[in-house]
């Protein structure tokens, strides 16, 4: 992995940049996932690279929806493990929730190399060898565990494709995501949609778990996911309007001599 100075003033999302490639080459990370972490960076630049109050109250509702379900299930893909993996056995831990590997890009390989470095941190996994199908979906990706995604009340689907979102909702399963493109699909078909970048988030969520200081069902009968796909909007509308403003000349020039 290149060596990143710590005085970087991006230090930290150049960090997650070389996590990401480091396990592309580990064959982890599918090629279209490094396009993907790209996007989401663009998105990131966008909304300040900050944790905003509307996914902070996002965050809150998908930890009281993991915390309050009978079968709550955590699904992981490779951009998922290179970043996030120790938080995601934290907050599995902290809710009960299972684990479970789904793959758009799926290679009986990479599942199994997914599953190892869950396995190095002390969890085993679902779904590296899957036995039911999510209905209305083809290929790989409708592939999942039966005691697991299949059979799980709330599934947690962190950098999710957005035809499974949707299909995992038409089962009837409330579904919490980690997007930070407010408009893809998977974003306006979620119950929860956590506009952040995912170790903030997992960390956030992780905290949240471990503390526990709010009333669970409280925080979800007064959720609403449209407001908050609303609030962020509007927070790129006003910031991209700051911006615009901070970039005109502060000074009228002089008028050119006739």
């Amino acid at each position: 992995m290149t060596t990143v100075p710590e005085t970087h003033p991006r230090y930290r999302s150049l960090i997650k940049r070389e996590r990401i490639i480091e396990f592309w080459k580990k064959g982890i990370v599918a090629d279209a996932g490094l396009i993907a972490h790209g996007r989401g960076e663009a998105f990131d630049y966008i909304i300040g690279e900050a944790t905003m109050p509307f996914a902070e109250d996002a965050e809150r509702a998908a930890v009281a929806y993991l915390l309050t379900a009978h079968r709550p299930v955590i699904s992981v893909n490779g951009n998922v493990t290179a970043l996030a993996a120790r938080e995601v056995v934290e907050l599995a831990r902290l809710t009960g929730a299972a684990i479970e590997v789904n793959l758009f890009y799926r290679t009986q390989e990479r599942a199994e190399k997914i599953a190892g470095v869950f396995r190095s941190l002390g969890m085993e996994i679902l779904g590296v060898h899957p036995d039911a199908e999510i209905p209305g979906l083809d290929h790989a990706r409708a592939m999942c565990s039966r005691d697991g995604i299949y059979s799980a009340d709330v599934v947690l689907v962190p950098l999710e494709d957005g035809d499974r979102a949707q299909a995992l909702v038409a089962m009837g399963k409330t579904v919490l995501t980690v997007d930070l493109n407010p408009l893809s699909r998977t974003a306006r078909v979620a119950h929860v949609t956590v506009v952040d970048e995912l170790t903030r988030a997992m960390a956030n969520m992780v905290r949240m778990a471990r503390e526990r200081d709010f009333d669970p069902d409280g925080v979800i009968a007064s959720y609403r996911n449209d407001e908050t796909l609303a609030r962020c909007l509007l927070h790129i509308k006003k910031r991209m309007e700051e911006l615009g403003v901070s970039c005109l000349p502060r000074h009228r020039p002089p008028e050119p001599r006739a």
